[in-house]
């Protein structure tokens, strides 16, 4: 079965993409003395047996040749605090570095892959598969080290940053 075209505009489906707030991440690779680093909003667990989530780039960004060549990459979860981190792999061009990011401090854990220091949460993968979706590359990783810690997340709607406010927590 094939999908067809439904007419929708871009304009229309960005509008209502807008609609859905997100976290915010940054996903990250080495490869030989080099970082690669990208702003994303688009990260989801799939599996826990086993453990498996998925991250969609651009798909002409060189993060993506770079995780391919190395086979590992780390998400690491933004905080409510971490907009700027946020801001500065989003920038073209500040997500590649030699030896390590000036402006934003990472470790590693068990691929080599960077951690953004601070994050709430990582997930430490190995590249399991990759898939063209459009104009960005989906790809899967399975998770080899993750840790969650405390702390709001930054969140993303409606083209702006935004927060989690009292009252909003569980029932």
């Amino acid at each position: 079965m094939s999908l067809r075209t439904t007419g929708v505009g871009s304009a229309a489906f960005k509008l209502a993409a807008r609609t859905f707030a997100t976290g915010v991440a940054v996903i990250c690779t080495r490869r030989g003395d080099e970082l690669f680093a990208k702003t994303v909003s688009s990260f989801t667990t799939v599996s826990l047996d086993p453990p498996l989530v998925l991250v969609c780039v651009g798909a002409a960004s060189p993060l993506v040749d770079a995780v391919r060549s190395s086979g590992r990459f780390a998400v690491s979860v933004l905080g409510r605090g971490q907009r700027q981190v946020s801001q500065h792999f989003a920038t073209p061009g500040r997500g590649r570095a030699v030896g390590s990011f000036a402006a934003v401090g990472t470790s590693t854990v068990v691929t080599g892959a960077p951690v953004v220091d601070g994050s709430i949460g990582y997930f430490d993968c190995a590249l399991d598969a990759d898939l063209r979706g459009g104009d960005h590359q989906m790809l899967l990783g399975q998770v080899l080290a993750a840790h969650g810690g405390p702390g709001d997340p930054l969140v993303y709607h409606d083209g702006d940053y935004r927060r989690i406010g009292p009252g909003d927590g569980p029932h």
